[in-house]
């Protein structure tokens, strides 16, 4: 199913093209490239926007959309904050390790525009970036035709605490916060979903600056038991083919009846250019066995287990984005306000991928204390001459101890 996503490489040639333009023109490279894929040939307003724009837009922001970021950014936060490690110590007598953590200066957050404004993208990039005690925290979004930024993006921006956003999109604006232009100050890390456009050139990127995963586009698999209502299933299905075009929509299960209906509702996922995607579980004790099968091999970046055994079973997966259990367990309340991160791997990258958190915006550092080397000198200086390295094993012996 994943071989009806268009490839990465697909789009290398162009985004390489983009990146060289944004690297060599800079705001001007910004300018014309959001003329011609943003703005309809209309000349953009400035690059940043500026704070008065963003205090209005919080400001006029309908009070029950507020309420909701609001609660989002308490609940992403809390477990965003839980994530993060103190230091720790290992302690060998005459040495000791110390193994602590330090955030990037400064972080991106991509926020998609096109199909729809995501001011959720905002709260799970910036909170995130935040609470991992980023000082400086850019937002960046593709402006309307219009020439701006939708004002609940903005308003998101100001409530999160963003440190800066930028009228910009696709490949071009990964590119100016990777160089920095005469506006865009560089940044150490960039994070966000989007276009397959977007997630090449961080990955072009990603030897300069620090990346999430490639986001994009979405998927979600259902393991649903006979018993299920299909009804709340199909709005599950519908909701995450919302995304749009390259999307992937799947349900397991091993009632026929259930498949059926689903396959009647799911007809209106085409509108989306979603690809629904119907698998039939064998009855009976093999059906879980069949599901988890079905897991592990298609890595899902959402999964919702509507089973029976749910609790059972999501402690058998190993490769999946963030999984949903139980009936009530919707995969749009991860989307927005459940606390955890909508940011996910994607395109079966779950097999080695992590979920956007604290870890995508610190580094581990490595501290070595000896007290007394002579133990460790005797024990490798051999080694490091074996390797060639006389100059390596003499340092270390230099440290030894006379009784």
């Amino acid at each position: 199913m994943r071989d009806s996503i268009p490839a990465p490489a697909s789009v290398a040639e162009a985004v390489a093209a983009t990146i060289e333009h944004v690297r060599e023109q800079g705001d001007a490279a910004l300018v014309e490239l959001t003329r011609r894929h943003d703005t309809g040939g209309a000349t953009p307003p400035p690059l940043r926007v500026p704070a008065d724009q963003l205090d209005a837009a919080a400001g006029a922001l309908d009070p029950s959309v507020a309420a909701g970021l609001r609660e989002a950014i308490a609940n992403v936060r809390r477990v965003a904050e839980a994530t993060l490690m103190p230091a720790r110590r290992v302690d060998f007598g005459a040495h000791r390790v110390t193994i602590r953590e330090a955030p990037v200066r400064r972080a991106a957050v991509y926020v998609p525009g096109g199909r729809a404004p995501y001011p959720s993208t905002v709260v799970m990039g910036v909170v995130t970036a935040t609470a991992a005690g980023v000082g400086e925290v850019a937002v960046a979004t593709p402006p309307g035709a219009g020439g701006d930024v939708d004002a609940a993006v903005l308003a998101a921006c100001r409530l999160t605490g963003a440190t800066e956003v930028y009228r910009i999109g696709g490949a071009q604006a990964i590119a100016a916060l990777a160089h920095g232009t005469e506006t865009v100050t560089p940044v150490d890390v960039v994070v966000g979903p989007g276009n397959l456009y977007v997630q090449e050139a961080k990955r072009q990127l990603s030897g300069q600056i620090g990346i999430d995963m490639f986001a994009g586009p979405s998927d979600l698999l259902v393991v649903a038991g006979a018993s299920e209502p299909p009804e709340p299933i199909a709005l599950d299905l519908l909701a995450q083919a919302e995304h749009g075009p390259g999307t992937l929509v799947a349900a397991a299960s091993s009632s026929p009846k259930l498949l059926d209906a689903l396959q009647a509702r799911l007809e209106h996922a085409a509108d989306t250019g979603a690809v629904a995607w119907l698998v039939e579980l064998a009855a009976g004790d093999r059906a879980v066995d069949e599901a988890l099968e079905l897991i592990e091999a298609f890595a899902p970046e959402h999964l919702e287990l509507l089973v029976p055994q749910a609790e059972q079973l999501a402690t058998q997966v190993s490769r999946a984005g963030c999984v949903f259990v139980g009936a009530a367990s919707a995969t749009a309340f991860g989307d927005y306000i459940a606390g955890s991160n909508h940011t996910l791997p994607t395109n079966g990258s779950a097999r080695f991928a992590s979920g956007l958190s604290t870890r995508h915006f610190r580094r581990t550092l490595t501290e070595v204390q000896v007290a007394d080397g002579s133990r460790l000198a005797r024990a490798a200086a051999p080694v490091a001459r074996a390797e060639g390295f006389e100059q390596h094993a003499r340092s270390m012996e230099a440290r030894i101890r006379e009784n």
